[in-house]
């Protein structure tokens, strides 16, 4: 199988952080979202959302959606993490939900990507003063649920195993470091993100993005 994938990209670091940490081999196709790869002919004959990743299996089965993406390979594959009992499974399911929705709109859309896309970085000051207060506001809410409620004293989102909703939650918690987030006042937060970080996966995934977040700190932007 193929990905399309840009390596800096939160949807696609769901994708390859879950396909390096199982261990899972794929070919790999860069589309730079930076250089507009993504709006390719070529590319937009795979996507026309002009989006990424997209997945193309060996046979020509065409996915899209990074969350749709990791759930078709752990079915197809019957990984553990993504359990076959169907409460645990609804459970999984939730969680890749809230962190995609409720958590996504304030933590990343309000709040993180107001550090990081120029569309929104070139906002007029006060508009974007605003955008950011509220989007801090809300992911400070919703950390706290997370830190307090999800993981608790437990090592992943959803218990004891890890599962896909940490591949899809981590790529959008990591993203606070652009709005200068250290999560210390999660200190269950704080040590799941180590526990993700020591996996065998992280450093192929993670690799381009970190690049990005240290030349993005030592820029002094703000």
């Amino acid at each position: 199988m193929k990905l399309y994938y840009d390596p800096v990209s939160t949807s696609s670091r769901i994708v390859t952080f879950f396909l390096h940490d199982q261990a899972i081999p794929f070919d790999e196709e860069i589309v730079s979202l930076a250089a507009g790869d993504h709006a390719a002919a070529d590319f937009l004959a795979l996507n026309p959302n002009g989006q990424v990743p997209v997945l193309v299996d060996d046979d020509g089965f065409r996915l899209t959606q990074s969350s749709a993406i990791i759930r078709h390979i752990a079915i197809e594959r019957g990984l553990a993490a993504y359990p076959d009992d169907p409460r645990e499974r609804a459970r999984v399911d939730e969680a890749v939900s809230w962190f995609q929705t409720s958590f996504h709109v304030f933590h990343c859309a309000l709040l993180s990507y107001t550090y990081i896309l120029p569309q929104l970085t070139s906002l007029h000051p006060a508009v974007l003063a605003t955008m950011r207060g509220i989007g801090r506001t809300g992911s400070d809410r919703f950390l706290r649920v997370l830190d307090r409620h999800m993981i608790g004293d437990a090592p992943f989102v959803c218990g004891e195993t890890i599962t896909l909703a940490d591949y899809v939650g981590v790529a959008n918690v990591v993203l606070g470091g652009f709005a200068g987030l250290d999560f210390a006042e999660h200190p269950n937060v704080r040590r799941w993100l180590r526990t993700l970080q020591d996996r065998p996966g992280w450093p192929l995934a993670h690799a381009g993005f970190e690049g990005a977040l240290a030349a993005f700190r030592s820029s002094g932007r703000d």
